[in-house]
């Protein structure tokens, strides 16, 4: 590893570093929300809603953090959120981000607007993959990405079901995202104070989105397709819908972006493997409740129908302890590993399972628990008011 990395010893502090890396466009495109960045700031402040409730005089010379997500065994139960054009942050992308997935036993989920195909990434992990699809208005584009998926034995599919609109991202707007020419001279005005990261991009294969050359003209020029991929985002989704491509993946199928224990008790009842509780890290509906604010009562109303996974906010081994003594199979990061892969590349993701991995050990050792299984709503208590 790095050994610079080695004096990372929290994500905040990876947080700082990968700031001082990118250009300013582009790490507010990592860090930014919807609108006042309300549901922004909750995804983290939901966890400071409980503290804990330790147990002492236990055996907590060894902690396992294994467990199973969809029958599959992982070793830490952190897993890598989709998120689209990562080598943006660094170049080597989604292929660096696979391999330390892959590495810490981790399951790696793929975006749809990655820079790196869902063929090259199945080539480069042997670890398990998930790919994350919109229902968009282009089925056809839609059903190609499903039988790829096939052709590469991926583990699942993540259907994202919350972004019928695109979400209105003010900092984004204000950086060019939307104007290919002035996102291309902000981006281009920011980098000349960030030489490695510019040394990098332009001697690197130009950025393209990958999963669509062979179906969009443009998809060559990552810039200028996302105008025709934010296009692309149909308001007419329906649960009738999701169930056409359930039928046309006929494999395990997620569906990302509930917000609502009326959703997730339909989604138990339409058969999905799994939900997960996400408001797109704070980046579509400013308001949205935090995953950790409804947790409790959908794990209550799905039972064991249905795993459950949350992702928004977390940041440390403790918010993920907490989330799974209230009942989650497992947490997603995307920010978290963003700000890792954009200060040290795989070495920083990496990186960043390692102090996943220490915090949880070090958070489970001291309330008394040597095994995932252990973890249970007694494990804390609400600091809610009455």
């Amino acid at each position: 590893m790095n050994a610079s990395l080695n004096s990372c010893y929290a994500i905040s502090d990876l947080k700082k570093r990968a700031k001082a890396r990118l250009p300013k466009p582009i790490y507010e495109y990592i860090s930014g929300g919807a609108e006042e960045e309300w549901t922004l700031q909750r995804n983290s402040d939901s966890f400071a809603q409980y503290c804990f409730n330790p147990r002492v005089l236990k055996d907590v010379s060894t902690i396992d953090l294994s467990t199973y997500v969809q029958d599959t065994k992982v070793k830490l139960p952190v897993l890598i959120a989709p998120t689209g054009m990562s080598r943006l942050f660094h170049y080597q992308g989604e292929r660096a981000v696979c391999r330390a997935a892959a590495q810490a036993g981790s399951i790696y989920s793929l975006s749809t607007v990655s820079t790196c195909s869902i063929e090259e990434v199945a080539a480069e992990s042997k670890g398990p993959k998930f790919f994350q699809i919109y229902a968009w208005h282009d089925r056809d584009m839609v059903f190609n990405f499903i039988q790829r998926c096939k052709q590469q034995n991926y583990n699942a599919l993540l259907l994202a079901v919350d972004a019928p609109v695109f979400g209105k991202r003010e900092k984004d707007l204000r950086n060019g995202h939307g104007n290919p020419l002035k996102l291309k001279i902000n981006t281009a005005l920011s980098a000349l104070t960030k030489p490695a990261w510019l040394y990098r991009f332009v001697t690197s294969p130009k950025l393209a989105m990958a999963n669509m050359l062979e179906l969009l003209s443009e998809a060559s020029d990552a810039f200028k397709v996302m105008d025709t991929v934010n296009e692309q985002f149909d308001p007419t989704i329906t649960w009738e819908i999701a169930k056409e491509i359930q039928q046309k993946w006929q494999g395990p199928l997620w569906l990302k972006g509930i917000q609502s224990v009326e959703d997730a008790v339909l989604a138990a009842e339409m058969g999905a493997t799994g939900i997960i509780l996400s408001n797109h890290g704070g980046r579509q509906l400013d308001g949205a409740p935090a995953a950790m604010d409804i947790l409790p009562e959908v794990v209550q109303a799905t039972g064991n129908q249905i795993e459950i996974v949350i992702d928004g906010g977390i940041m440390r081994g403790a918010d993920v302890v907490k989330a799974l003594a209230l009942g989650a199979n497992a947490c997603m990061i995307g920010r978290a590993y963003l700000y890792g892969l954009a200060a040290g590349g795989e070495a920083g993701v990496n990186r960043v399972f390692e102090i996943f991995a220490d915090e949880m050990k070090r958070v489970m050792a001291l309330i008394g628990c040597r095994e995932v299984s252990e973890l249970e709503p007694s494990c804390l208590k609400s600091l809610a008011k009455a």
